[in-house]
């Protein structure tokens, strides 16, 4: 059985961090490289790092601060935000990004998504997909960090996205993003419960039960968090610990007490 991973997310904005409410990233969280330092001894599996402000504003991604920021982290690590093209992908990959984040050039060139499957593997990309519910049992895709809609429904949408080669799915409800009430139990049954490759649930943890419930009943093969290790005293290592207690496989460093 495959273990679950807990993965920090990182928002990018300007020269630091951020986070908010329904992607309404408006608290400062502070600089990047304190982040990564303490996150490379809290036993996390992976990081997250998303540039929320390059594909609203349209720039390209900041190449020489993620340049200088991934030396000192020492766990794999997802970059995205604002990127558009197979290029921007290998500058990424060679200045150490282990995967490849991408969301709003998706709907723009769906093929992009197929591109870098070829050229680099079906595990180099992450499709993150940001939804907004619109009914009882339908999530509508969101683009430019969740600011426009796409109209794309989220089934239909990650089905097409595991055809064309994504490895994984980042999925967030923007409903919930930072309220800490928990996942969307519902959306994340939904998705995993329609396409092969795992789903990484995001928007809304508060709590380990809240893990718990987003690997147990939703399916999901991992869980993003970012207000819950930023804003209260809980770890990625304790949250490992009340996995584990659960039944969870998790992937962990830390000794059994």
């Amino acid at each position: 059985m495959l273990k679950v991973r807990i993965i920090p997310t990182l928002l990018l904005k300007g020269f630091g961090l951020v986070k908010g409410k329904s992607f309404n990233s408006w608290r400062r969280v502070g600089p990047v490289l304190p982040s990564i330092k303490v996150y490379n001894q809290r036993d996390v599996d992976e990081l997250v790092i998303l540039d929320i402000e390059a594909s609203l504003n349209n720039e390209d991604i900041d190449y020489e601060s993620i340049e200088d920021f991934i030396p000192d982290c020492f766990i794999p690590i997802t970059i995205g935000g604002g990127i558009k093209n197979v290029d921007q992908v290998q500058k990424l990959l060679h200045v150490g990004a282990d995967k490849i984040s991408i969301n709003t050039s998706s709907y723009v060139e769906p093929n992009l998504i197929t591109k870098i499957a070829n050229l680099h593997g079906t595990q180099s990309i992450v499709s993150s997909v940001d939804v907004r519910k619109v009914d009882q049992n339908k999530w509508i895709c969101f683009s430019h960090s969740g600011t426009k809609s796409t109209s794309r429904d989220v089934i239909e949408w990650v089905r097409e996205l595991e055809d064309r080669g994504a490895g994984e799915i980042l999925l967030t409800s923007i409903d919930l993003d930072g309220t800490m009430k928990g996942y969307d139990l519902n959306l994340i049954e939904k998705v995993v419960s329609n396409i092969e490759i795992p789903v990484i649930a995001s928007g809304g943890a508060g709590t380990y039960q809240h893990m718990f419930e987003a690997i147990n009943l939703g399916g999901a093969s991992g869980v993003a968090a970012a207000s819950i290790f930023h804003f209260t005293e809980k770890t990625p290592t304790e949250a490992k610990k009340f996995l584990s207690k659960k039944g969870i496989f998790v992937r962990s460093n830390y000794k059994n007490t």
